[in-house]
């Protein structure tokens, strides 16, 4: 009897052992502030909603690893607050979290010094805790930090990221500062995209990092779309100002008169369409789109099948015209002539069924359903079609 006992307790503590996670404070919000400040560490605050399978899985598979355990008790304050019930709500409402799970590292005074967001394995989730465990985020504010000439790498890049969609103006200027630093340093794939994102005119001082670090940037995309971005960048405060805000539609005339002389007519005129197809499909002025569409992907060629995909389906569902319809029918042609998806094949079919070639759209929307069917996916639409050709 001793020996199962003994047993049983063993099992018992095996089990308790495997389930220990990282140590999440039982706590208020304002005790958990309190007690970082005093131990000047940040508080990593994982948000999570009871119904969320992505958090139920964090706290399964990741939360108790031992590399995840150790990492997170040693250097931070844990906490867990359920962002839609009792003071997880103001939480949620106070930093604006509305996906889950969301991470947040806070510094004692309640600032944000990173925030991200979903699923993780175990190596990225610790690469953003020691991206956030910086000695500096801890101890002050990161703005004022800023203000004071800080120009940490790793202190710049973070609090980049952290203002680029609340405080633009502040972002750019600490990109500034960050890519003045790299001056001798490689640029990665993050830099430049960062880069990228903060230069709209050639008169920000990004712009000339843009020209400077050709030979780098160009690693990272094909030369013809780092001359793409050049263009925009010149021309971009001409697109802005050629948009007529009362009526919605972009004057040409204004547009080629100011863009010409910066980027010659042949870039002024390919630039003049892109702005159209990504802006007019926005406001649902499809009549121009349709305009636009056609002088862009005239050299169908030229582009990636699955831009034509897209532009053949927004012909698909607004374009009557049957010339444009013949394009559309090309475009889509192209993409399926590459791979076969559900996708695909259903655009196809509804340009033949425009265009009058019922048998065409009738064995595609067959495929279309079929290959829907196979993958686990919605076959409803191909479905209908199907119906409607009868």
């Amino acid at each position: 009897m001793k020996k199962t006992l003994t047993t049983i307790f063993l099992f018992v503590f095996l089990i308790s052992f495997a389930q220990e996670s990282i140590n999440f404070e039982n706590a208020t919000f304002k005790e958990i502030l309190a007690k970082a400040k005093r131990e000047k560490k940040l508080v990593f605050m994982d948000g999570y909603a009871s119904w969320c399978g992505p958090c139920k899985l964090m706290e399964k598979n990741i939360f108790p690893l031992p590399a995840v355990k150790e990492y997170f008790n040693a250097n931070f304050i844990n906490a867990r607050f359920d962002m839609e019930k009792g003071e997880g709500r103001d939480i949620a409402m106070k930093y604006q979290v509305r996906s889950y799970p969301s991470y947040l590292f806070l510094n004692g005074d309640g600032e944000v010094v990173m925030k991200n967001y979903g699923y993780m394995g175990e190596q990225d989730f610790i690469a953003i805790a020691k991206e956030a465990n910086n000695p500096l985020l801890a101890t002050g504010n990161p703005k004022e930090l800023f203000e004071k000439g800080e120009s940490d790498p790793a202190f710049l890049l973070n609090l980049m990221r952290q203002n680029a969609q609340t405080d633009y103006e502040l972002a750019k200027k600490v990109s500034e500062r960050y890519f003045k630093g790299k001056k001798d340093q490689q640029l990665t794939r993050d830099d430049v995209g960062m880069l990228l994102y903060f230069v709209k005119s050639p008169s920000d001082s990004n712009y000339q990092v843009f020209k400077d670090r050709k030979e780098d940037i160009v690693k990272e995309m094909s030369e013809d779309i780092y001359n793409q971005f050049d263009v925009n960048i010149k021309i971009s405060k001409v697109m802005e100002s050629s948009l007529n805000q009362n009526t919605g539609v972009i004057d040409d005339e204004y547009f080629y008169k100011n863009a010409i002389p910066l980027v010659g007519k042949t870039e002024a005129e390919t630039a003049l369409n892109r702005m159209k197809v990504i802006y007019y499909p926005n406001v649902g002025n499809y009549k121009e789109y349709e305009k636009a569409a056609l002088l862009y992907y005239k050299n169908a060629n030229d582009f990636d099948s699955e831009e034509l995909l897209k532009a053949a389906w927004i012909f698909s569902e607004h374009i009557d015209d049957m010339t444009s319809l013949k394009q559309a029918e090309e475009w889509a042609e192209k993409s399926v002539m590459k791979t076969e998806t559900a996708e695909n094949t259903f655009i196809l079919a509804k340009i033949y069924d425009k265009t009058g070639k019922k048998a065409n759209a009738k064995m595609y929307a067959e495929m279309s359903k079929n290959l829907a069917e196979q993958q686990g996916k919605d076959s409803s639409a191909a479905t209908q079609l199907l119906q409607k050709l009868k």
